[in-house]
């Protein structure tokens, strides 16, 4: 089978093809088309609503809701960061394609795709018990925040990790009604997971982000990349299995989250860190490593 190829955002493909133009561009804009980046932001708060034992109950309900919610707010959070990141996505290859980069929309016409994004975020909102609701509007500052780490600091993927792992402190609360321990530590090694893949999602980029300006982990590791990623999972793994041992002291327990470990080893063995295309699907898999380390929550927090 021969490597995915990396194409610029602004490719048309299946079902984005045959849109209209204008409406074209506003799916591409919040990433409709790369649903990806929704997957890896609802896992977290899927893991939660499992190892609270919230798969006792009408689990389904709290999981579809959590499911828009990620594809809203993670089409919000796109359509945001390029309006903020449009004359840097003009200076990198694979973004000077994008919508508002390429001024094929309108400013405002993107301030207004992100404010209807978020209305179906708060419609989200309201289905949730008041301290969830609490949590999930406290996401709005770091949320904001992160397009600007870039420029500050060669570690903006561990902000995102702060970003992307926020529905874990949701979802547990939207079964539980309050914060406990395994929850953060549950968040703790989601922040890991996805400065991990993220930073072999920025391996794609090195050389057009070194002539932008633009920070990563990948550029600050540079051929040690493969050892930090390593890193940041054996890290991820540590505390998800003190997660799990707090709702299942034993052994056994733990033992669920051998195939996720396995899982991020072929990541890590088979990473080519020069190939763009390798380590775009790389990323892509973090999709079933979350689907993985859901079934290791539903298995523990039904046990429990």
């Amino acid at each position: 089978m021969s490597d995915p190829v990396i194409v610029p955002d602004s490719e048309q493909r299946g079902l984005v093809a045959s849109l209209p133009v204008a409406l074209r561009d506003f799916v591409q804009l919040a990433r409709f088309d790369r649903p990806i980046g929704a997957w890896l932001l609802f896992w977290p708060g899927a893991w939660a609503v499992a190892l609270a034992g919230g798969a006792s109950g009408g689990w389904w309900r709290l999981i579809l809701w959590l499911g828009l919610g990620a594809v809203a707010m993670r089409g919000a959070g796109c359509v945001y960061n390029d309006i903020v990141d449009r004359e840097l996505d003009r200076r990198v290859a694979r973004t000077r394609d994008r919508p508002l980069a390429s001024g094929r929309v309108p400013l405002k016409a993107a301030w207004a795709w992100l404010l209807a994004l978020c209305l179906v975020g708060l419609v989200v909102l309201l289905q949730l018990g008041p301290t969830a609701r609490i949590v999930a509007l406290a996401s709005l500052a770091p949320v904001a925040a992160y397009p600007f780490m870039k420029r500050i600091t060669w570690w903006p993927q561990a902000w995102l990790g702060i970003v992307f792992s926020w529905a874990a402190l949701v979802g547990w609360p939207a079964v539980t009604g309050g914060i406990e321990a395994p929850v953060l530590l549950l968040y703790a090694g989601s922040i890991a997971w996805v400065i991990g893949y993220d930073t072999i999602y920025a391996l794609q980029d090195i050389e057009d982000d070194a002539l932008a300006g633009v920070k990563s982990s990948a550029r600050a590791l540079g051929r040690h990349a493969r050892a930090g990623v390593a890193g940041f999972y054996a890290v991820a793994l540590a505390f998800w299995a003190a997660a799990l041992w707090r709702m299942r002291p034993e052994w056994l327990g733990t033992a669920a989250l051998l195939p996720v470990a396995l899982h991020f080893g072929w990541q890590v063995a088979a990473l080519r860190v020069d190939d763009g295309a390798d380590a775009l699907a790389k990323f892509r898999s973090n999709r079933f490593a979350g689907l993985l380390m859901f079934l290791a929550c539903l298995v523990v927090g039904t046990t429990a």
